[in-house]
């Protein structure tokens, strides 16, 4: 009889241990995939993250400083957008694999009698073309001028209808009182005794630095 209780004493015992340790088994089988779905989620996220990536690429070209102050005001507006990578470059730096890079290109340039100055012209005209590589890319435009109609506005045309040809999808500021882009007077009163470019003008130059950057998250 004290046999007998034994064994199943010991059968109990023994049976309990092995609840234990297959019960520590399924534990660890629970974490190890609780592990890799981590880990996937972690490799989505990061993936989700790379495609999600914009860049906004601003070319200008300067000689005074005022389209310069411009092109850091429009950069200023596309940071504000989460998920945005802004580079900004004269057009005397800009290279192909930075316009091919690009999800949307601003130009920016000082009127010179009421068209683009020579190097804007110069750049422009060395994009690449055969193949549309740049057809969709967003593509905006901005300029700095003399005087009040002195030739801002079609400035802006002249840098939009260039875009157009290539295929790129254009945008004006974010309403109706900068259609074009942004632009600056720098010459003509009330805005010649500025230092710099005027607040007001900087402003239109952030709300389409912004605008671009929002459209192009959106079209990414």
């Amino acid at each position: 009889m004290t046999n007998t209780l034994t064994h199943r004493r010991m059968i109990v015992f023994h049976g309990g241990q092995r609840s234990k340790v297959e019960g520590q088994r399924e534990k660890n089988k629970h974490m190890k995939v609780a592990v890799m779905l981590f880990a996937v989620a972690v490799t989505l996220l990061a993936n989700n993250a790379l495609v999600g990536q914009v860049t906004v690429l601003i070319s200008y070209h300067s000689k005074t400083g005022n389209t310069a102050a411009m092109a850091e005001a429009v950069a200023e507006g596309a940071r504000v957008v989460e998920g945005v990578t802004v580079i900004m470059k004269t057009v005397d730096k800009t290279t192909t694999p930075d316009l091919l890079a690009a999800d949307a290109i601003i130009v920016g340039s000082p009127v010179y009698n009421a068209n683009v100055s020579p190097e804007v012209q110069q750049f422009i005209s060395d994009w690449p073309f055969q193949g549309q590589p740049l057809k969709d890319k967003i593509g905006a435009a901005f300029v700095t001028a003399g005087g009040m109609s002195a030739g801002e506005e079609i400035t802006q045309m002249n840098i939009l209808q260039s875009m157009l040809i290539f295929g790129m999808v254009v945008v004006g500021g974010p309403d109706w009182k900068s259609p074009f882009g942004a632009s600056a007077i720098v010459s003509e009163y009330p805005f010649d005794n500025e230092e710099g470019v005027h607040s007001a003008f900087l402003d239109k130059a952030r709300g389409l630095g912004e605008r671009v950057a929002r459209l192009a998250v959106m079209l990414k």
